[in-house]
């Protein structure tokens, strides 16, 4: 019933920058041109509906493809939560990403462990080597 494409071409911009910038409290208020910027310098995923062809969810990853990946960006429309597409999204990104050998994804999520945690995602076990440069 979807369709997962790592083809930037696919995405419907306007789309992602109105869920990110109204709905996700990680982006909220992001500008477009920000957002049209962050597209432009990663991978991006979009799910979309097989039949009409409508996205329905996106997620982004920022990495070198050799030695690290950051996932980001990861949002399902509210009128298809529940119905599967976060794990089909996330299978892809994670399939798309295991060819480059990476040794280290990392994501940061307020509300989803236990979404991630099916993944394979855990937390830190040494959060106190990590740091971090500029605000929340």
């Amino acid at each position: 019933m979807y369709e997962i494409s790592a083809d930037p071409a696919r995405l419907d911009v306007p789309r992602v920058h109105r869920w990110l910038s109204t709905d996700a409290y990680w982006a909220l208020g992001r500008p477009l041109a920000k957002q049209e910027a962050a597209i432009a310098g990663s991978l991006n995923f979009g799910a979309y509906h097989s039949g009409t062809g409508e996205q329905h969810a996106y997620a982004r990853v920022v990495t070198d493809r050799a030695t690290f990946a950051w996932l980001c960006d990861v949002y399902v429309d509210p009128a298809v939560r529940g119905q599967g597409v976060a794990t089909l999204l996330l299978t892809a990104v994670r399939e798309h990403l295991a060819p480059y050998g990476l040794r280290r994804i990392m994501l940061a999520t307020a509300d989803a462990h236990s979404l991630y945690a099916r993944f394979g995602f855990e937390p830190l076990s040494d959060p106190e080597k990590w740091m971090t440069l500029g605000g929340r």
